[in-house]
């Protein structure tokens, strides 16, 4: 897998058909990333059911196996993304968390369960710093903003189907019943969504045969080979700009575990089925999420055609100050249907915010580190926010809270306490962004001159 692309002093970025062709590919493929991910949490009453699972030993399920395997595998392996055929990582990680979300739907036990889910988190942890690598090397940085949010198509349409999809098929299977099948033996309803999830993944794939990797760019670095200790050399040297993101992504991650445990509250609270709330959810949550995409990257552009450089980490602290009142307010509804206009409103400034926090990133990242730098920015939100929320959430409600039906207070905490501080320390960062572009623009600049 030696790297065919890595071609310091390329001045020219793909043509625009080709740039939006790798980004269009990538999305589908994080669209089933997020979909295998994802699903999981729609169908944890039917398995904690079924398994007699306590809800801390359902949250390991929720988080920690997404996260086990990607700090053992994702960030040793991640100086690899700055080295090889990256488009090759891709469709080698989709096909092993495909095979491992079927072979999920194949457990009949909580530990076969458990491992199955940690080998999905190892496939999917190459995913997502490899693509935003091949999308930075294809655009020039004013660009990344509507570029990143164009690869993050796949990260709504993969969210919102895990609801919806799933939803509608826990209602096509619920008839069904449990089946007594040759070789497989007894297939519970969750279990055959899991199977009908996975195994598309792997015809996915082969849409990665079609895209032409992009030449490397921006090589601001002396060495071509940096490893980790490089990396964090680079990051700490910069802490000014780069810590307020990474502790403010920190601090806002140990929040998002109440996404994962949104069917068991609907099901708690307000009494609907995984199957209505994941209809229904789907349904808000895909347009609102699209809209938010759409208005996050004009948004940006708009600051940056007005000479801020910044425009996209303002988008960040300005969406997030909004929906805290919102995120506090929803758990304590008294209809689920408020309950889910306020997840509405969630969802639109999440859509405009998650593209600009890896945009931001990608911005200021020199290539010969930028698969590392991202994969320990995703790392966080992987370990924390997928892998350690969940498991913080559930763990609330079992000491804290005592009661399952209580899991709404345990939620309602959570945003309480990490919500604002996120946004504070995260705002610590505006002013260093803004310097660190302007010097990388101005260095560029003086290059071509």
């Amino acid at each position: 897998m030696a790297s065919e692309a890595a071609t310091p002093g390329a001045s020219e970025y793909p043509t625009p058909r080709q740039a939006w062709y790798t980004v269009g590919v990538l999305a589908v493929i994080t669209t089933f990333a997020l979909l295998d991910q994802n699903i999981l949490g729609l169908l944890i009453q039917q398995i904690k059911t079924d398994f007699d699972l306590t809800d801390s030993e359902a949250g390991l399920l929720l988080g920690p196996t997404q996260a086990i395997f990607y700090a053992l595998v994702a960030v040793p392996f991640s100086r690899y993304i700055d080295r090889w055929t990256r488009k090759w990582i891709v469709m080698g990680g989709l096909v092993v968390w495909s095979l491992a979300t079927a072979a999920s739907g194949l457990a009949a036990s909580f530990s076969q369960l458990f491992v199955a889910r940690v080998v999905v988190g190892a496939g999917e942890s190459v995913n997502g710093p490899t693509a935003y690598s091949m999308v930075a090397d294809s655009f020039p940085r004013e660009r990344l903003p509507r570029a990143v949010a164009t690869l993050q198509l796949g990260t709504v349409a993969g969210s919102g189907l895990s609801l919806l999809l799933g939803g509608a098929m826990i209602w096509l299977v619920a008839p069904v019943g449990s089946p007594d099948l040759p070789l497989v033996g007894v297939l519970r309803p969750w279990q055959a969504v899991l199977l009908g999830v996975g195994l598309p993944g792997l015809l996915v794939s082969l849409l990665l045969l079609s895209v032409k990797e992009p030449p490397r760019r921006n090589l601001t670095l002396r060495t071509e080979k940096a490893g980790l200790r490089t990396t964090l050399r680079y990051l700490w040297l910069r802490f000014a700009v780069f810590g307020p993101m990474f502790i403010g992504l920190t601090i806002g991650s140990l929040d998002v575990g109440g996404r994962a445990w949104g069917a068991a509250f609907f099901e708690r609270t307000y009494g609907w089925s995984p199957a209505t709330y994941g209809i229904a959810s789907g349904i808000i949550s895909i347009p609102l999420m699209l809209t938010g995409l759409f208005l996050g990257a004009k948004w940006a552009e708009w600051f940056q055609n007005r000479g801020d450089p910044a425009g996209a980490y303002r988008v960040i602290l300005y969406t997030r100050l909004a929906a805290i009142p919102f995120s506090i307010m929803m758990p304590l509804t008294p209809t689920p249907e408020l309950s889910l206009a306020f997840n509405g409103v969630i969802y639109l400034t999440l859509g405009m915010s998650g593209p600009m926090l890896n945009a931001v990133m990608l911005a200021i990242s020199p290539n010969q580190i930028r698969g590392q730098i991202m994969t320990l920015y995703l790392f966080i939100y992987t370990v924390v926010g997928v892998g350690l929320a969940p498991y913080v959430t559930g763990l609330t409600t079992d000491v804290i809270f005592t009661s399952p039906d209580d899991l709404r207070w345990s939620i309602v905490l959570l945003h309480v306490v990490f919500l604002p501080a996120s946004l504070v320390v995260t705002w610590l960062g505006l002013k260093p962004f803004r310097a660190e572009v302007e010097r990388l623009n101005a260095e560029e600049a003086a290059e071509a001159n």
